[in-house]
């Protein structure tokens, strides 16, 4: 396949569109009563097992899977990766967030030069550094201990960590090194969400992390220069550099911000925001809360996937597997969305972290080289909790759309909980849920079944399950730290197979470019308008007379605008 080919214009593309046809007309009750192709649809690696057995395939399927990801050059391209090569071709970059979690030893380039000695130096600094302020050899400005930590970042530089954070606060370990500390996440610039961040807290006792790789990010930058006054106006402007530290490569604005620029931990740009999770980004304030050594467990069980994605074949191999039956669900069955279904309440951020790493990497119309795509590449991801999910968006699930399902579950329990006299232990009562709904999608109910009830016939069609809808499960030993870093990197390289795969860009999001220019221009608009009189020119009729009627409505914003701080 030469570069500049689509994919849909190869012959195994061709070739699963009309395998598509049949498997259309079967049913997973059908698939389900083959033992034989069940087992071979379950795949375990370091504890986790893999079940997808109930997608909507055949092992004819997967055999001509494999051969679009020996068309689409798969195996290349997750070499290429790993080698440093500018595989994000618009940004003319390398993608190198293995990096950020590989041991010592290895050696990952980008650009002739091993980035792994850059990568441990931060981390080596990050590890200093929390100790430093854990211990209490570090303190305030006005001598006391800094106990609370705001992560200060949008997108990717709040979305993962927050994810990390959620996942780890019920974990056992990780709540004994957290003790009589709490670590806040500051990302939207809604001053709704800087008072809720402060309300509580002391800026005696505060450290703010700034996360942001430029540091001109406009959301990020405001609610840093928001928390500095915060931090100034109780504290007195010197204590700046005592209670606020970045995360950036501009030392020259981090320096003229107020921070000392030793304490700025740097990242490179072949780490993308949405994939930075393990790098200062997330590293940092999560040190800062647990500890360096339960972090570094989270990046050991990440670079276990690393390895596994690279030297496992692809029958066995479970961010390609899962990517591939992406594909096939996305473009092949015309499935667009994806639930999320982790059953475990301690993962209830993972779901809007995934959804922006994939919607982000895959959310694009063209190709690598530019070329329209004639199919549709990307999934809608969203999720929640089971079984808060069944009270929620799963009656649509069963008996509305057809939405392939990502079941996770958890063996043991962060948090057990027995009680005497019970038929089972919560946990279990959990799991029994996790267990029954994969099942209850693929084989429904017929109006046989309901008939021999004796369902009343008037009911019978609101009662009525078609089944054969998609699922598959992944089941986790346990959900400490190295078993978040697995799940967090599994389904980063599935992101990243279905990208190959398309054939596009995985890395880049010029996406979200355009609304933040003109945002541009409505902020110089809105600042015209309320300091000098002026009428809103320049937008559509739409937007004027929206524009025109907030400035209206809300004239009693001053022009020259005081300082002025939420007060919860």
């Amino acid at each position: 396949m030469s570069s500049s080919t689509l994919i849909c214009d190869t012959q195994p593309w061709k070739e699963l569109e009309a395998h598509a046809v049949d498997v259309k007309k079967t049913h997973l009750r059908d698939l389900l009563s083959d033992e034989e192709r069940s087992r071979s649809m379950v795949v375990e690696f370091d504890g986790i097992l893999l079940d997808y057995s109930r997608q909507l395939a055949t092992l004819e399927t997967r055999e001509k899977l494999f051969k679009l990801a020996e068309v689409a050059s798969l195996k290349e391209k997750i070499n290429r990766m790993y080698n440093g090569e500018h595989i994000n071709s618009t940004e003319n970059r390398s993608v190198l967030h293995v990096a950020l979690r590989a041991p010592r030893d290895s050696v990952i380039q980008s650009d002739g030069k091993n980035v792994v000695p850059d990568v441990w130096n931060v981390l080596d600094k990050i590890k200093e550094f929390s100790e430093r302020i854990r211990s209490g050899s570090w303190v305030g400005a006005t001598g006391k201990e800094l106990k609370d930590v705001v992560a200060v970042g949008i997108g990717g530089s709040f979305l993962g960590p927050l994810f990390v954070h959620t996942a780890l606060q019920t974990d056992p370990g990780a709540i004994e090194s957290a003790r009589g500390r709490q670590l806040r996440f500051l990302a939207n610039v809604d001053p709704i969400d800087v008072a809720r961040n402060i309300t509580g807290l002391n800026p005696e006792t505060t450290l703010v992390v700034i996360v942001s790789k430029t540091f001109t990010t406009a959301e990020t930058m405001l609610n840093a220069r928001t928390l500095r006054e915060w931090i100034s106006s109780a504290l007195g402007p010197s204590a700046v550099a005592k209670h606020m530290v970045a995360v950036s490569t501009n030392l020259t604005l981090v320096e003229k911000f107020g921070i000392d620029p030793n304490n700025a931990f740097a990242f490179w740009d072949w780490v993308g925001g949405r994939y930075s999770v393990c790098s200062a980004v997330g590293v940092l304030p999560l040190s800062l809360q647990y500890g360096f050594s339960v972090i570094e467990k989270f990046l050991n069980g990440a670079s276990s996937i690393d390895q596994h994605i690279y030297s496992e074949q692809f029958e066995r191999n479970l961010p390609v597997l899962l990517g591939l039956l992406s594909v096939w669900n996305v473009s092949f069955l015309g499935y667009p969305a994806r639930a999320i279904l982790p059953y475990s309440q301690a993962l209830e951020k993972f779901a809007p972290h995934i959804q922006q790493v994939s919607m982000e990497s895959n959310g694009k119309g063209v190709s690598i080289d530019g070329v329209p795509l004639p199919f549709e590449a990307g999934e809608i991801d969203f999720g929640e909790p089971g079984t808060n999910g069944q009270h929620s968006f799963y009656q649509l699930i069963h008996q509305g759309r057809a939405i392939p399902c990502d079941f996770i579950g958890v063996v043991k329990s962060q948090q057990p909980v027995y009680l005497s006299g019970e038929v089972v232990s919560n946990h279990d009562e959990l799991m029994s849920n996790f267990f029954a709904q994969p099942d209850a999608l693929a084989y429904g109910k017929t109006s046989e079944q309901l008939q021999k009830e004796n369902v009343p016939p008037h009911l019978v069609p609101h009662k009525t399950f078609s089944g054969n809808r998609p699922s598959l499960s992944l089941l986790l030993p346990s959900l400490n730290a190295y078993n978040i870093g697995q799940l967090l990197a599994i389904f980063e390289h599935r992101i990243a197979v279905e990208g190959f795969i398309w054939g596009i860009n995985s890395f880049d999001q010029w996406g979200v470019e355009l609304g933040k220019s003109l945002a541009t221009q409505v902020r110089k608009q809105l600042n015209a308008s309320r300091t000098q009189g002026e009428p809103v020119q320049g937008f559509n009729f739409s937007t004027t007379s929206m524009l025109t009627r907030y400035l209206q409505a809300s004239a009693d914003v001053p022009a020259d605008l005081p300082t002025r701080l939420p007060k919860i």
